[in-house]
């Protein structure tokens, strides 16, 4: 079990366009420096971070409310990874323009930054995930207007799924529609076996636009992702996983976030590890798995080749030969 007492959070804010307030996190905090040490293979990017409290917390604190995404950097022992908050309680985290731009700002910040071992998305409101999109919005829009706002929310999500570390969705509650294909974008979904998901779209006369015919097939296979798609049938955390749509099942707890809890253990496991390594993995299964098995090796040693020339590398062995933990660097 993780305790929440040890780990500390820092938050960075991001400065957006068209009058969006910065990101923020909940609970009071002091404002510190924090260098990123950075992958000399994928680039640096440094900051002032500010501490806060955990994103486990579930209060809302009055200024906090205002922002619809929260980015929290954990440190200490949790150093490394960075977890997305959506906190749009009033409309079960809804999909909106505002939270779509939040999103794409946050996303384009953590790709750049190479102290960022992992990402964690998950929900900051009790018992929601994501409602997908905001139909209350969306019925405001114009005609004209529909085609290019799923067109930005189809970015964002592919966006997501092309960060370079690994990302972890966390399914504490109900993920539906576009809830559920942003969780499809992540590498690893966590969930409660309480929480509920599905593509429902079908029950409004409208297909999943944001990835949702693609990926949920490649997850689950495509006789099992007809008859989701078909049917609009929502399922719980423990039928999720037993059709694979789900890594990991977990019984929800008292707080509201179990799968929370395990999702940050099993983010935790991929710290240790050559972070080079890890996103060249990441790489190789993602590009391999859209190829035939040839061209798949060949991508495999390609990146490989990579990983060859890194100081990682050569530490792991010098290591191993000494028999102590390696210290990796990113270089």
């Amino acid at each position: 079990m993780v305790t929440m007492a040890a780990l500390t959070v820092v938050c960075r804010p991001l400065a957006l366009w068209r009058g969006a307030g910065a990101l923020v996190t909940a609970g009071p905090g002091r404002c510190s420096s924090a260098a990123g040490s950075g992958f000399a293979a994928f680039g640096s990017r440094g900051g002032k971070r500010e501490a806060a409290g955990p994103p486990g917390g579930r209060g809302y604190s009055e200024s906090a409310t205002e922002a619809e995404l929260r980015v929290h950097h954990l440190e200490v022992e949790s150093a490394g990874i960075v977890v997305f908050g959506i906190n749009r309680p009033q409309s079960k985290n809804a999909i909106s323009r505002n939270l779509v731009e939040m999103m794409a700002a946050a996303i384009e910040e953590v790709k750049h930054d190479n102290s960022v071992r992992t990402v964690i998305l998950r929900s900051e409101v009790p018992g929601i995930f994501c409602a997908g999109a905001d139909l209350k919005e969306r019925a405001k829009m114009q005609p004209s207007e529909v085609g290019p706002f799923v067109s930005k929310a189809r970015s964002l999500i592919n966006e997501l799924g092309n960060l370079p570390m690994p990302t972890i969705a966390v399914l504490d509650g109900a993920a539906l529609g576009g809830g559920l294909e942003m969780a499809l974008a992540c590498d690893i979904r966590v969930a409660a076996s309480s929480a509920k998901m599905g593509l429902v779209e079908t029950k409004l006369a409208i297909i999943p636009g944001a990835g949702g015919t693609q990926r949920l097939p490649r997850t689950v296979g495509p006789s099992m992702a007809k008859e989701l798609i078909f049917s609009g049938r929502v399922i719980d955390g423990t039928e999720a996983k037993t059709i694979g749509l789900v890594s990991h099942v977990v019984e929800q707890n008292e707080a509201g976030d179990a799968a929370y809890h395990r999702a940050l253990s099993l983010a935790k496991e991929f710290l240790p590890q050559g972070p080079i390594a890890v996103r060249l993995a990441k790489l190789a299964i993602n590009q391999g798995m859209e190829v035939d098995l040839k061209t798949g090796l060949a991508i495999e040693e390609a990146c490989y080749a990579q990983v060859i020339p890194t100081k990682d590398r050569i530490e792991g062995i010098t290591a191993f030969k000494e028999k102590r933990l390696p210290r990796y660097t990113g270089e």
